[in-house]
């Protein structure tokens, strides 16, 4: 069994001989050939360069044993293709070149097709697609429409997400014009990246847990009921929302076929809750891969063994792995679940 039928068996929870893995957000700043571009190039620009950004995603692969690369690229390419800007702030965060207050801000969009704008994703994706061949998943991603709002509505990086939820509560015709506009990009989007050549998608609602659990449907989810609507089956569909496990099982029921889950949950209880027909990701603690190959091997270990004899199950961490990552391990972490039997 290829790597590539592997990842794909478990989404669609079908047995497999191994559980598959691979990390969110692998390609980063813990690996050294990653530093070494970084001093020559900005981030937008590996991004924003078809061959940089194929480089980077296939880095972690000529390291680790895993079952998917995940392409190089950011979340906030979709409003900057519609006509908001972002830059990186000198304290940390992100800074987006207005806030969407009004809908004489709202006007200042282009909400015409993005996916002309964003070519550049799409060549990337083929130039990695012809490189992995037919053995290795490639994985695209979005983020998802209330996750890119925030940073609209907020102008930027936020903690209490404050404006987007005034905006929510306030004004919700405003707020569902932007939605819609987010909804249809992203759906184009991911549709041009399934073209392009990936196996899957992965969504990333990484600011839906900052939600009540009473607005979640409405402010986040119905959104990617949408998305999960166009792609119609196409490819497997990830949905990674950190915080939100009293709505897992509203989720389970969006049209995805994998939920990740962050690391608060407990694997085994999750696997027992949610339907057989989900398949489930997850959930190391990113912190694990500061610490020592033994703990990684350790941890990792108890985790696949709380999920003996489960099918439909993808090895991740929790959240995305972190610039202080060690690389040696993330070699245990990935040695681990290959000899796992």
């Amino acid at each position: 069994m290829t790597s590539r039928e592997r990842f794909l068996n478990a989404c669609r929870c079908l047995p497999v001989d191994r559980p598959p893995v691979w990390i969110m957000r692998q390609a980063g700043r813990y690996l050294p050939e990653y530093r070494a571009m970084r001093k020559e190039h900005s981030f937008l620009n590996l991004v924003r360069t078809p061959e940089l950004a194929a480089e980077i995603t296939l880095q972690p692969l000529k390291r680790f044993d895993f079952d998917a690369a995940i392409l190089f690229s950011d979340i906030l390419v979709i409003p900057e293709a519609l006509g908001m800007p972002f830059s990186f702030r000198d304290g940390g965060g992100i800074a987006m070149e207005f806030a969407i207050q009004n809908s004489d801000d709202l006007a200042r969009l282009d909400l015409s097709d993005v996916t002309p704008r964003l070519a550049y994703v799409f060549e990337a994706i083929r130039l990695v697609r012809r490189r992995l061949g037919d053995t290795t998943t490639l994985l695209g991603f979005a983020g998802s429409p209330w996750t890119l709002a925030t940073y609209m509505i907020e102008g930027g990086s936020s903690r209490e997400f404050a404006a987007a939820k005034h905006l929510f509560h306030t004004d919700r015709a405003l707020f569902n014009d932007l939605m819609e506009s987010l909804t249809e990009a992203i759906s184009s989007y991911l549709g041009a990246q399934i073209t392009a050549g990936v196996d899957a998608i992965q969504i990333f609602d990484s600011w839906g847990g900052a939600l009540p659990g009473s607005d979640y449907e409405e402010a986040s989810l119905k959104w990617i009921r949408r998305i999960a609507e166009t792609i119609d089956g196409r490819v497997p569909l990830i949905l990674y929302a950190r915080n939100t496990y009293a709505s897992a099982i509203k989720q389970a029921t969006s049209g995805i076929q994998v939920l990740s889950l962050d690391w608060t949950v407990d694997m085994a209880e999750a696997r027992a809750r949610l339907p057989d027909t989900l398949s489930i990701q997850g959930n190391l603690d990113p912190s694990l891969m500061e610490t020592t190959p033994q703990i990684t091997a350790r941890e990792t270990t108890r985790l696949l063994e709380s999920m003996r004899g489960t099918d439909g199950f993808i090895v991740n961490l929790g959240h995305g792995i972190r610039p202080q990552a060690r690389p040696e391990c993330v070699a245990a972490l990935v040695e681990t679940v290959c000899q796992f039997k």
